[in-house]
């Protein structure tokens, strides 16, 4: 027996995880709820680990199902692109490049204008993830924060492509403090697209603050202004979010913020050639 999962495997469990029910998924896949459970069953002795707990109530994923649905859905997706992709690169050059969610709208935009008719296939996801694609070649390249942090793929390379400090967004009426503990007693919600969250929330409670993690960006700018609480975030992602009553101000939290190009070998050089006018697009300080 393979220990390839199919496609049908991988279907049954990206639909269960959205449904919750062997019922529901089978129906979506036009299978009977017996046909399903085998099935599911059949992969969960071939992976070696239970991916849903099952009762009366439906199908919960274990962490282990989790993982494989995540897996899953990048792998169908992939699958559902394979066609429009070809048709794509027929036309034109096309790349497939990703990055993580709260740059993707500040990417994008000035990428695709940079690579002229070249069609960009994005994507993003965890920066992990990302750099993990553009070694196994699902992606020609990514853009991400944490290519020193980890090891790299032998099939891709990582160039700096500009630097950025944290810096604090206040929305208006918000006032910091002066001295050693700028943030005494307040509030402060936290975003940082690297690995140093952990430090820099520690940092931030020296100085007074109870932070407030955020997912994303944006998610963080909406929290400050709906509680009334500082923004700590990346400077340039501070400035494209603010409003004109808001101030994006230096921050007393030393280190500095690194976005990687990471590609494939050779890098694609149209790609080459544009990631050159990425950095004052984004904000950023040119790496040298």
């Amino acid at each position: 027996m393979t220990s390839v999962p199919s496609v049908e495997d991988l279907r049954l469990v990206e639909a269960l995880v959205r449904h919750g029910s062997l019922g529901a998924a089978g129906r979506e896949l036009l299978i009977s709820q017996p046909a399903a459970s085998n099935r599911l069953a059949a992969l969960e002795r071939r992976v070696g680990e239970r991916l849903f707990d099952r009762d009366t109530t439906g199908a919960r994923p274990t962490p282990a199902g989790r993982a494989l649905a995540a897996d899953a859905a990048h792998v169908l997706g992939h699958l559902e692109a394979i066609f429009e992709r070809t048709r794509a690169a027929a036309r034109a050059g096309a790349l497939t490049v990703g990055t993580f969610g709260s740059l993707a709208p500040w990417l994008f935009p000035p990428l695709q204008e940079l690579l002229g008719d070249a069609t960009v296939h994005q994507v993003t996801d965890h920066g992990d993830r990302l750099v993990e694609w553009v070694g196994e070649g699902s992606l020609d390249a990514a853009v991400v924060a944490i290519a020193n942090q980890m090891r790299l793929p032998a099939t891709a390379t990582a160039v700096p492509l500009g630097h950025d400090r944290l810096a604090v967004l206040t929305p208006p009426g918000v006032e910091l403090g002066s001295g050693r503990r700028p943030f005494a007693g307040a509030d402060v919600v936290v975003f940082t697209y690297d690995m140093s969250s952990d430090a820099l929330h520690r940092r931030l409670s020296e100085l007074g603050a109870r932070p407030r993690p955020a997912a994303t960006a944006e998610t963080a700018v909406r929290m400050g202004r709906l509680l009334r609480a500082p923004v700590v975030l990346p400077r340039a992602l501070g400035v494209a979010y603010a409003e004109p009553a808001e101030r994006v101000l230096p921050v007393a939290v030393p280190g500095r913020l690194t976005l990687f190009l990471v590609a494939r070998r050779p890098t694609p050089p149209d790609l080459a050639a544009a990631v050159a006018g990425l950095p004052t697009r984004l904000g950023l300080q040119p790496a040298r």
